[in-house]
């Protein structure tokens, strides 16, 4: 790196390198190689379901600051929906998307449906959101919208001023991973491994067969 650094100065010093194009390109590089790797999972047992959780959110925001464009969280956040709907009932009883596929576009409820119940999943929910939330309840459908944590506020916001607080269901993301997690582990440390674990794989499997960035996939420290 000394060398390289001494190399680039004589250039600069003779004209013939542009240090700020070199930076930028070096910059690219960094976010390139950073949002390539997998998200990471921190399975530190002295932390709770929900911290945990919002860890890989706070990876996925950060991968969006890092590089314009992304929408990682968006995607975990569909997935891991998915996900936990195929563990808690069988994969095959749910229909999977890419994240970029439209709901409208395909004639869809929203973004998951089973039975009578249509799952809405999102990281900013909009007044468009519940439209079609509206939309469900005329068709005699249940909605469910799940969105992260700190947009709950918003969600139960927009639902009041729609007059549908009573009859939609708002859950943050945290909440509804981490007690189903508790649940399928029957509240022991050894199980509880094995729920995240089950989670996290049929996560994966998701992304591999919907998603072409393979950098959405969680992996998971033993």
């Amino acid at each position: 790196m000394q060398r390289y650094v001494a190399l680039l100065n004589e250039l600069h010093e003779d004209g013939l390198a542009d240090l700020d194009a070199i930076e930028s390109h070096w910059i690219q590089e960094v976010r390139r190689f950073l949002t390539g790797k997998p998200f990471r999972l921190n399975r530190d047992p002295n932390q709770s379901l929900r911290s945990v959780i919002k860890n890989l959110f706070e990876q996925a925001f950060h991968r969006q600051r890092s590089a314009e464009g992304r929408t990682d969280a968006g995607a975990l956040l569909q997935h891991l929906v998915g996900a936990k709907l195929a563990c808690a009932l069988r994969p095959d009883a749910v229909e999977h998307h890419s994240y970029a596929t439209a709901d409208t576009g395909l004639g869809r409820a929203g973004d998951f449906a089973i039975g009578d119940t249509v799952f809405h999943v999102t990281t900013a929910p909009s007044e468009a959101v519940i439209k079609r939330c509206q939309d469900n309840l005329e068709a005699a459908l249940r909605p469910v919208l799940i969105t992260l944590h700190d947009r709950t506020s918003i969600a139960f916001g927009l639902a009041d001023y729609a007059g549908l607080t009573t009859r939609v269901d708002i859950f943050d993301i945290e909440q509804f991973l981490a007690l189903n997690i508790l649940e399928w582990g029957r509240f022991r440390a050894d199980r509880r491994e094995t729920a995240i674990q089950d989670l996290l794989d049929e996560y994966n499997r998701i992304v591999e067969e919907h998603e072409t960035d393979r950098s959405l996939k969680i992996e998971s420290p033993a």
